[in-house]
């Protein structure tokens, strides 16, 4: 159902606000670069600190102006069953074409726990769901196991995961059990090369923010199989990718957006900060590398 490309996007603030014009923009922008569908309100769009409101105006603003170009895979996940749940909701009544949720954070739930998670959510919204693994934020792995399960449950709901897990043994133990059909997607920008030859099928980016051309190209090429030309474009996006990563995210990529583009600020809210003199010289690097 997805593959490629697919930018984590960013949330432009102006003056503690939602800079709605420029984040339309942005949408626009990321469409006529290749990009081959749209996540809102995911880590890089600073969900934690939006409110609820904020959260489904974003929801409302992309898939509005992505007017049906490309699918809409809104952020719907919480540490809260029942808030994941309105968030479910409301994204489907605006016309999203999936939620991606992520495993519930804090709490520290058992994989019984997020069976029961993710089971109430799919049995109580007709919307498919890609699973978000990533236990260096949540501290709650997701695992092959539960996956496979809640995938055998509810096959039209439970369509695909977001993996950032690191471990790229689940691509062929998720392959196994669930085959092709199952959409397994990278969550890691600087690991895209080797799980899309495992089996994944294109990577939830942060990177595709400010290259989304680039990082377009590379997903078409490696998905082909032009294994030449994935190299190529991985290696000349590589510096970038890990330089995103120098300072708590998402500060890098509103610096490097903000100096490439010139229509978004850096604006972030607390308790993220403007990333550090170190990490935009690193990021004047990786964007100097990939000649942007």
């Amino acid at each position: 159902m997805f593959s490629g490309s697919i930018p984590a996007l960013i949330t432009p603030f102006k003056d503690g606000a939602v800079d709605e014009t420029a984040f339309r923009r942005l949408v626009d922008w990321q469409i006529e670069q290749g990009s081959s569908a749209l996540v809102p309100c995911g880590t890089t769009g600073e969900a934690p600190t939006l409110s609820n409101d904020e959260q489904h105006r974003l929801f409302e603003l992309c898939i509005e102006q992505a007017a049906g170009r490309v699918p809409v895979i809104a952020g719907c996940g919480s540490n809260d069953t029942q808030t994941a749940l309105w968030h479910l909701q409301v994204a489907k009544d605006l016309g999203a074409d999936a939620a991606l949720m992520v495993a519930p954070y804090y709490n520290r739930p058992t994989q019984a726990g997020l069976l029961a998670h993710f089971s109430y959510l799919a049995e109580r919204v007709d919307l498919p769901m890609v699973l978000y693994n990533v236990p260096g934020r949540t501290v709650t792995d997701i695992a092959p196991a539960t996956t496979i399960e809640l995938a055998r449950r509810f096959p039209d709901r439970i369509i695909g995961i977001k993996d950032a897990s690191g471990d790229m043994t689940r691509l062929t133990a998720h392959r196994m059990a669930l085959g092709t059909g199952f959409a397994q997607i990278c969550g890691n920008d600087d690991m895209a090369l080797h799980y899309n030859a495992g089996g994944g099928v294109g990577c939830i980016s942060v990177t595709a923010n400010v290259a989304p051309r680039l990082c377009a190209d590379f997903q078409a090429a490696s998905l082909a199989g032009d294994t030449a030309k994935a190299h190529e474009l991985n290696e000349r996006l590589f510096p970038l990718h890990q330089a995103l990563f120098t300072d708590a995210s998402p500060g890098p990529i509103k610096y490097a957006m903000a100096k490439v583009l010139g229509w978004l600020g850096e604006e972030v809210r607390l308790p993220i900060v403007p990333c550090s003199a170190e990490s935009r010289r690193a990021v004047d690097t990786g964007l100097a590398h990939a000649g942007i």
